[in-house]
């Protein structure tokens, strides 16, 4: 997988590192990086989904009205 960023003429670098950035993080890239750095166990992973879920919903619920 690469991902690629072409420097458009007069860009400064700043800007293509940003767009670099943005397009890493809509693909997921980083977020992956950062859950594999561990091993985590399954059974941690079911709870941390499950709080994440009830999290959601309760916002859900909370903005419904």
């Amino acid at each position: 997988m690469s991902i690629e960023i072409k420097i458009r003429k007069n860009e400064p670098v700043d800007r293509a590192i940003r767009r670099l950035k943005k397009k890493l993080e809509r693909e997921n890239v980083i977020k992956d990086v950062r859950a594999k750095r561990y091993f985590e166990k399954p059974c941690q992973k079911r709870r941390r989904k499950e709080k994440v879920m009830a999290f959601t919903q309760m916002l859900r619920r909370r903005h419904a009205d």
